[in-house]
């Protein structure tokens, strides 16, 4: 079996996945980039209850990473600048830099923290804040407080006629049996405004 250098980008449910996942391949090396700082044991002054706690947390990918490397496999405050490739063009390497947050709440690459990390494979396994709004401001969307479509789970109606919003782009980064479920009632909804709007249909 092929021994892998795992780079992955990402620390979801989907990134957990990803770490078991190569730890069952018998990856040599694994690191896993995360874009925020690493959390706090306990909830920070701005983070009351009954918010969703911002704490430090391990998933079963992490544990088992850590139970066979001796290290929990995350590495934060890393943003990815480059995929390196060799003379075949296959990834041989991540170029990354060190990053801080602002009080601007904006990310600020640290200086002279560049560095090279060994990788013959990467996997991406980010989220997102919002959808890109290209779609969403051709359209005049309305957007709710955390930048998605504004629609409902009712009908599934967005501020223009005959436009639908489910999923990622309406309620936000979440797991795919929802986008499951939104994209069945969406439809469902999609075919009865058809149906009464063309009687004939």
């Amino acid at each position: 079996m092929a021994v892998l250098l795992v780079e992955l980008v990402g620390g979801g449910d989907t990134g957990t996945d990803c770490i078991g996942t190569s730890l069952r391949h018998r990856c040599e090396t694994l690191t896993n980039f995360e874009l925020f700082p690493k959390p706090p044991e306990d909830r920070a002054g701005n983070n009351p209850w009954p918010a969703w706690p911002r704490i430090y947390r391990t998933d079963y990918g992490h544990e088992e990473a850590t139970c066979h490397f001796g290290a929990d496999p995350r590495a934060y405050s890393i943003l990815s600048r480059e995929f390196v490739g060799d003379a075949d063009n296959n990834v041989r390497a991540v170029r990354t830099v060190e990053i801080n947050v602002g009080s601007d709440g904006r990310f600020q690459e640290v200086a002279g923290s560049e560095k090279e990390w060994p990788a013959d494979l990467v996997i991406l396994a980010m989220g997102f804040r919002h959808p890109e709004h290209v779609i969403t401001r051709s359209l005049g969307l309305d957007l709710d407080p955390r930048n998605n479509a504004k629609a409902n789970t009712k009908d599934y109606k967005t501020s223009a006629k005959g436009v639908f919003a489910a999923g990622d782009c309406r309620r936000g980064q979440s797991l795919v049996v929802w986008a499951i479920n939104e994209g069945r009632g969406a439809a469902a909804a999609c075919d009865t405004y058809l149906r009464e709007a063309d009687p004939f249909w």
